[in-house]
């Protein structure tokens, strides 16, 4: 049987299960958006009961994302054997109990720990969910799709911030952590009962019951069974490589590199904005208010940058949508801490900066898994965030240590602008290469005998 029931669907309209299955993913990244950032608008308290430094705010900062490096390299790529489902429900165990845990620490290290745990569970959960996005997506609102799904963590980043104004000051910042630990709990319950298989994946690797769960998800989409599974056909010797190896094989090597170090570029400069903004402000003469605020607003123009991003790639090519977004960024971060002093603009420029700084990482989300096929697509996706993750994870730190000794704010971000700039040339390299290589294998398909 020659039936390619991938292609099908990537030529078909979406269907309302599609778009409900990509619903599922946005209110994944709201839990994680929520797990992620709470850190950020707790910290200010947290610091306060400590006594912390500097530094040793920007350790917890750095742990969540540390975490979240460890589980996109290591977990995520777990989702190529065993599936995207059962990857994404053992990460919300692990993100939901650790959760709770932060609510009953008696010190900053132990703290630090659990973020790092919780970490793991959201690095699992984002990569996976992000390729199982991607995966029930046709091909003309897949990016759209995908940079929808990101819209999740700037909602949840923005519920972080809101529930923080309105609970900190009379339940305490513990507070905050137990609320995420239950809502992930809950997500995992709905999960459970709702989240389906990849079926790419269930082509690619065949388990048990594969034949069956495919026809379940062929007739919710609208689409006719399968009598049999199709034929698999070996494109390549690469199966019998190693999987790391794979991501460097022929064209992908190049591919690959770009998007390693584009990550590492955005997020970087991401969880330096999302991070210290509101106790930067805070230092600068704001109100503590104003600060968490100024955070809110950042996190709330994120949830308009990731759609943004996805309806600008349904009318241009992506790499180019994305470049347009980063050369903004850099822009808003440049004038920031220069409009700062005036609270009404700076809250202005702080729902620009999100909504362009999200969209740029809703764009390399929504790039990551075209890049690779869906053998191997779990894995070079957590491998790409994962390395990304580095970046994330110095960046908190780095600007802790600037700031103890001295640098001003504005200089700060000025350096943080310029990483954007630098990430503009890997983008539009990668895509390059990309559409190169698209349009040797076309030739290829057209010339074979």
């Amino acid at each position: 049987m020659n039936r390619d029931v991938l292609s099908e669907i990537n030529q078909n309209k979406m269907s309302r299960y599609q778009w409900f299955v990509i619903s599922i993913c946005i209110c994944l990244n709201i839990i994680d958006g929520f797990d992620v950032m709470v850190m950020a608008f707790t910290a200010p308290s947290v610091s306060m009961e400590w006594s912390l430094s500097g530094a040793q705010i920007g350790m917890l900062l750095s742990a969540g994302l540390f975490g979240m490096a460890a589980g996109s390299i290591f977990l995520a790529p777990f989702a190529d054997k065993v599936g995207r489902r059962l990857l994404i429900l053992s990460c919300l165990v692990i993100s939901g109990l650790s959760m709770l845990a932060c609510a009953f620490v008696d010190n900053h290290n132990t703290l630090a720990l659990l973020r790092f745990i919780t970490g793991i569970g959201v690095g699992g959960i984002l990569a996976s969910s992000n390729v199982l996005a991607s995966e029930y997506a046709n091909g003309q609102w897949r990016s759209l799709a995908v940079s929808l799904m990101s819209t999740g963590y700037g909602i949840g980043a923005t519920l972080g911030g809101v529930l923080s104004l309105a609970l900190i000051e009379q339940l305490g910042w513990r507070s905050i952590f137990l609320a995420g630990g239950i809502a992930t709990i809950m997500m995992l319950f709905v999960s459970i009962w709702l989240l389906p298989e990849s079926l790419d994946y269930l082509l690619a690797k065949r388990p048990k019951q594969a034949l069956k769960q495919i026809n379940i998800t062929m007739q919710r989409i609208g689409g006719s069974t399968l009598s049999a599974l199709p034929h698999q056909v070996k494109t390549s010797t690469a199966g019998n490589k190693g999987e790391l190896v794979k991501l460097f094989d022929g064209h992908l090597r190049f591919q690959t590199l770009c998007l390693w170090f584009a990550f590492f570029l955005v997020m970087f400069g991401f969880y330096f904005v999302m991070s210290w903004t509101p106790k930067i402000l805070l230092s600068m003469g704001m109100s503590a208010d104003q600060g968490v605020t100024t955070g809110i607003l950042i996190s709330i123009g994120g949830i308009f940058g990731a759609a943004i991003i996805g309806l600008l790639a349904s009318r241009i090519k992506i790499f180019y949508a994305l470049s347009l977004f980063l050369g903004l960024t850099a822009v808003c971060v440049f004038l920031f801490v220069a409009v700062s002093t005036h609270v009404s603009i700076a809250l202005v420029v702080g729902l620009l900066l999100g909504t362009l700084i999200n969209g740029c990482v809703a764009g390399l989300y929504s790039i990551s898994p075209t890049i690779y096929d869906a053998e191997i697509r779990s894995r070079g996706v957590g491998y790409a965030i994962g390395f990304g993750r580095i970046g994330a994870i110095l960046s908190p730190t780095v600007a802790g240590i600037f700031l103890d000794k001295g640098i001003a704010p504005a200089t700060l971000y000025a350096y943080y602008g310029v990483v954007f700039i630098l990430a503009i040339f890997l983008i539009l390299s990668l895509g390059n290469a990309f559409y190169r290589n698209k349009k040797e294998q076309n030739y290829s398909l057209k010339t074979a005998p």
